[in-house]
């Protein structure tokens, strides 16, 4: 709007203003100094004169000012005042025209009609826009998704590309034209840029290159009625069996105080639905998920909306997320000092978990332990661990009711290790002999506890009624019931549990998951947990949880909500706790063609890096695919080692990856890939005209919309580049000078009809 009204009134786009020189066509200092003052001074004379001999000071002097404005006007014009523009020379120039071709310029937001009717008719061969740029360039066409390529006119577009790639499209573009009189380039899209890089690089080359860039934006800046499931956060690798909880960001346009089904599909079955309220119009809803993930192998999990009657884009109420499902036995070690009830409870309710391997180390006398669930002979069989290669090898570690004292100053420090490097799961449980009570105090342990040790408190027995927390209610350990709300409603209905290790700070950046309340209805932690380096550490200050909530008498044979706790803590645990040889892709999900990058970090069994190791990936497709990528240590990061390969095929890869220094095998590990037609083009597909704004303003250019789009060839004309020759444009005829002319006259009479001075 502001640029119609500016050439309206002043002949001339304000990008043509911008590339010009502004002069005077009569320059002469002496005449030009001459004709103002003697002009001046007899519009004064007159004005003065002309004004009855009742007018005051005031209207003499206002009088005077609107008629030297009028002086000034007329001045103006017979200066000649001319724009100095270098325009471009008649086809001795080059122009490309860079059209979107990829899928969202189907989408149908521009009066009813799709995106690529507007392309075809103001970019068709037949447009006026394009006879115009026709007429001064040599045009070449270029159509753009994931890679850009030359085409012989916009009948050749399909419309059919699943990626948008904007810097990629221009770098592509400016060197096609390296060594020929460009005048600039014209991009028309609507600004879906799908590529993870920056396009600030391809920006600043075009900028060193001052080659200008027009955009022009096609489609809606924000769409009539959609749901979009945006986002989805997911581990890349979980436990066969595990309860997860997921959270997933769904946003909209128009469908205000709605309530939609999310579905969470697996190979088309159903693992769980939950229903969705959508807010006010643009304002994201995160809702948290929970499903099982009860099949192993690489799965396909999708989050999806089913389409609402009156929805514009269809395709984007989905995303695809792939898991890899291990069905495997995780190692945790619980070390307790003493014989009691909770330890046979926890071993029961673990024992039916096919995934869980609870290794038990209790001490039964002084230097006499018993073992349970050991893999041999040889295993604990000197007690606690004394290095870290032998400590290192469980996932997960219990210590209860077992004192500080009990340890060396080294085991102290490898138990801490065992979290912050390792990147292990850490669980301290109450006991007498535990926190505070048992001396940690001061010790690397409480360091890495979640909670802070007060001083210890003899003889302090607490009776406290278990609720979860806020941050509790969605936690997927928590979960004892089918949902939150009935998991939620279900834990103060559990039978109360003993606690002699009162805890009532948390520490900075902690989260507190369940709380207590006691008689007196002072609140305390009953489960704390908290990241430490590449770990976990966890705080459960009670130790009765087994007779409070499954021996009591309010509690059913058949009741499982001692079991399902359990189960559901030691595997949260463990959950992304790092093997010596960890993988990952980047992406997990290509198109055929596209590279993946494989990334491999090695550690030696006490999880120190390492970079001398040879490192290589065996990759299997589908249809026979094989493949052996070797990894290279990257030098940027200990352990981190890299390789790349290009899928060509549609169907999940696996990779596995293997670590060795010289003859000894250090580990391996595998992931998988999935290769698909992406549908990244309907995601956020409203028209981003931020983004081609600031492609126009880095390089020089202008942004247009269908409305304005008309201004392009005179615009273009003015860039400055390639061959070009000066050109003068007068101004002294602009409508704004002739508006102003008679505004000027229309005032003075206004003001001498108001005045009575006529």
């Amino acid at each position: 709007m502001f640029d119609s009204l500016f050439a309206f009134f002043f002949k001339y786009s304000p990008y043509v203003f911008r590339q010009g020189e502004f002069r005077l066509a009569i320059s002469s200092p002496v005449y030009i100094a001459a004709i103002v003052v003697g002009v001046i001074a007899i519009a004064t004379v007159l004005t003065y004169r002309a004004a009855p001999g009742d007018a005051s000071l005031f209207d003499r002097i206002f009088l005077i000012t609107l008629r030297l404005c009028l002086v000034g006007l007329v001045l103006f014009c017979l200066f000649r005042p001319v724009l100095i523009l270098r325009a471009a020379v008649p086809q001795q120039n080059f122009l490309g025209v860079l059209l979107d071709d990829s899928r969202s310029m189907r989408v149908i937001d521009q009066d009813g009609k799709p995106r690529s009717e507007f392309m075809s008719a103001s970019f068709g061969p037949e447009s006026p826009v394009l006879r115009a740029l026709s007429s001064r360039y040599a045009i070449r066409y270029f159509r753009f998704n994931s890679s850009a390529d030359r085409i012989g006119s916009p009948r050749d577009l399909r419309f059919d590309g699943t990626q948008t790639k904007l810097g990629e499209a221009l770098q592509r573009a400016k060197e096609e034209f390296s060594g020929l009189p460009l005048a600039g380039l014209v991009m028309v899209t609507d600004g879906a840029d799908t590529e993870e890089a920056s396009i600030q690089e391809s920006l600043l080359g075009l900028r060193a290159s001052q080659v200008p860039v027009f955009t022009v934006g096609i489609g809606r800046e924000t769409l009539g009625k959609d749901i979009q499931v945006s986002r989805v956060n997911t581990p890349r690798t979980v436990l066969k069996g595990t309860n997860l909880s997921v959270d997933v960001i769904v946003a909209h346009n128009g469908f205000k105080g709605v309530t939609v089904p999310l579905n969470v599909e697996d190979a088309g079955r159903i693992l769980s639905t939950q229903d969705v309220t959508l807010t006010n119009d643009g304002e994201p809803t995160t809702v948290r998920v929970h499903f099982t993930a009860s099949e192993a192998g690489a799965r396909n999990i999708r989050f999806r909306v089913p389409a609402q009657d009156g929805e514009e884009i269809a395709q984007n109420n989905a995303r695809d997320v792939l898991i890899d499902v291990e069905d495997r036995k995780e190692k945790i070690l619980f070390f307790d000092g003493e014989p009691h009830f909770e330890v046979k409870f926890i071993r029961r309710a673990v024992s039916e978990d096919p995934n869980i391997q609870l290794v038990l180390l209790q001490r039964t006398a002084e230097n006499k332990y018993f073992r349970g669930s050991v893999d041999s002979g040889d295993e604990l069989a000197a007690g606690f661990p004394k290095t870290r290669d032998e400590l290192f090898a469980y996932r997960g570690l219990i210590l209860g009711s077992i004192e500080a004292s009990a340890f060396t100053g080294d085991q102290l420090r490898m138990i801490s290790d065992f979290a912050d490097r390792r990147g292990g799961g850490l669980l301290m449980i109450g006991g007498r002999r535990a926190f505070a009570e048992g001396g940690y105090a001061g010790t690397p342990i409480a360091d890495a506890l979640p909670v802070v040790l007060e001083s210890k408190q003899p003889d302090t027995t607490l009776r406290l009624q278990v609720s979860a927390t806020r941050d509790g209610q969605s936690h997927a350990v928590t979960q004892i019931e089918k949902t939150e709300a009935e998991s939620a409603k279900r834990w103060p209905e559990l039978a109360p549990v003993i606690s002699v290790n009162p805890i009532h700070t948390l520490k900075p950046g902690a989260t507190t998951l369940l709380k207590g309340t006691d008689e007196n209805r002072r609140e305390a932690i009953v489960l704390a947990y908290q990241r430490y380096g590449r770990g976990k550490t966890l705080a459960l200050p009670v130790y009765d949880t087994g007779i409070a909530w499954q021996m009591d008498a309010k509690i059913s044979v058949e009741d499982q909500t001692h079991e399902t706790f359990w189960r559901q803590l030691m595997r949260w645990m463990v959950d992304g706790v790092p093997d010596q040889v960890e993988l990952t892709t980047a992406p997990d999900q290509v198109e055929p063609g596209e590279q993946v990058t494989l990334i491999a970090e090695v550690a030696d069994p006490s999880y120190v890096e390492m970079n001398d190791a040879a490192v290589s990936a065996h990759v299997t497709g589908p249809k026979g695919f094989v493949m052996d990528v070797p990894l290279q240590w990257t030098g940027e990061r200990n352990g981190e080692y890299r390789g790349a390969f290009a899928p060509g095929e549609l169907g999940l890869y696996e990779a596995r990856v293997e670590a060795s220094r010289g003859s000894a095998t250090i580990g391996a590990n595998v992931a998988h890939i999935r290769v698909a037609p992406s549908d990244s083009e309907y995601f956020d597909a409203a028209m981003r005209a931020p983004l081609l704004r600031r492609i126009s303003e880095e390089t020089g250019g202008v942004f247009y919309t269908p409305e304005t789009v008309s201004s392009l060839p005179d615009d273009v004309k003015y860039t400055g580049r390639g061959v070009t020759t000066v050109e003068e444009r007068d101004l002294w005829d602009m409508p704004i000078v002739l508006f102003l002319l008679l505004t000027v006259m229309l005032g003075e009479w206004s003001y001498r009809r108001i005045r009575h001075l006529a």
